[in-house]
């Protein structure tokens, strides 16, 4: 972020442009972690007396095994339909919540409300977009079927095969299922994203007077850094949220009585780490993803600018 740009304003053009761009990216280099990490969670190996739950690597050399490397991108379709408006709202919703907190004195904003902005931006990003892309990309992630045999047909055939189904055979609602554990998760998320990485970045910009910009590695870094927090505070969360979002309910059970009856279950037969099952993808998912969104957003703006596509601004800093 320039130096000379806290004062100036974003066009949503750009937040879509630069921030969709980035958000494919991350997408593509990322999602066979994300893969391996619900299948790690939705997993029930370890309950046996004796038996240890299969890890990382473990999960991953079985999904190529029996599935083809090609498996570990299912639901990447799911993933980039939701990146580009995913990524438009967390954009233009963090600017505009910061913008209500900002002190219209000093025209700066303290750390608490830049931590209640992302607070905000990360639930409503949740609501619009993240919670219906996750259930697809969840029901299509665990169908284990090798794409190697044309015959072996799954449940889900693509992201828009499985909306139609979900939606037919058991309502709109199922899309939103697990909104408020989501809702809960991309808050803390965006919450600690956000906070860290401005922290960080002033930190970066005090010790080098000279720049006016910073190396996109230093973004890269500063991005991996605040994008490890999120995972480990809201693990547990997010490991619910997943079984909650695969599972099928009779009508009529409450969101409370669904989360309530799969927590007692995690707890009572595979215990405590069960809650953490999926941590070391999901931050090997989300930190190098997060240095990615941060390098190629701040590329992708900083080019849009020089042609000219849309005025220098203040841009997104998670």
């Amino acid at each position: 972020m320039a130096r000379n740009e806290s004062k100036k304003q974003v066009r949503f053009a750009t937040h879509i442009t630069a921030g969709g761009m980035a958000g494919a990216m991350e997408a593509l280099c990322c999602q066979p972690l994300d893969t391996i990490k619900v299948r790690m969670q939705l997993s029930r190996s370890g309950r046996a007396p004796g038996m240890k739950p299969r890890g990382f690597i473990a999960t991953g050399a079985m999904i190529v095994r029996r599935e083809t490397p090609l498996a570990l991108y299912k639901g990447l379709g799911a993933v980039l339909s939701g990146i580009i408006p995913k990524m438009a709202i967390r954009f233009a919703s963090f600017e505009t919540y910061k913008s209500w907190l900002t002190d219209k004195v000093t025209e700066q904003t303290s750390v608490g409300n830049i931590f209640v902005a992302g607070l905000a931006a990360g639930t409503t990003e949740a609501v619009a977009v993240v919670c219906p892309m996750e259930v697809v990309k969840i029901r299509l992630q665990a169908q284990q079927h090798s794409l190697a045999d044309p015959m072996e047909m799954p449940r889900y055939r693509n992201a828009a095969h499985a909306v139609y189904t979900i939606v037919h055979e058991e309502g709109v609602a199922t899309l939103y299922r697990g909104v408020g554990l989501t809702a809960l998760r991309q808050a803390t998320n965006q919450g600690t994203n956000f906070t860290t990485y401005q922290e960080l970045k002033k930190l970066a910009y005090k010790y080098q007077p000279e720049l006016s910009e910073l190396p996109s590695y230093q973004y890269m870094v500063i991005g991996l850094i605040s994008g490890a927090m999120g995972p480990f505070s809201n693990a547990p969360v997010d490991t619910i949220k997943t079984r909650l979002q695969k599972a099928t309910y009779e009508p009529g059970t409450s969101a409370f009585q669904k989360v309530a009856a799969i927590a007692k279950e995690m707890w009572k037969q595979e215990g405590f780490r069960s809650f953490y099952k999926g941590i070391t993808p999901r931050v090997l998912r989300v930190a190098p993803g997060q240095a990615i969104v941060f390098a190629v957003y701040e590329r992708v703006r900083a080019i849009i600018e020089r042609l000219n596509v849309s005025p220098s601004h203040d841009h997104y800093t998670e």
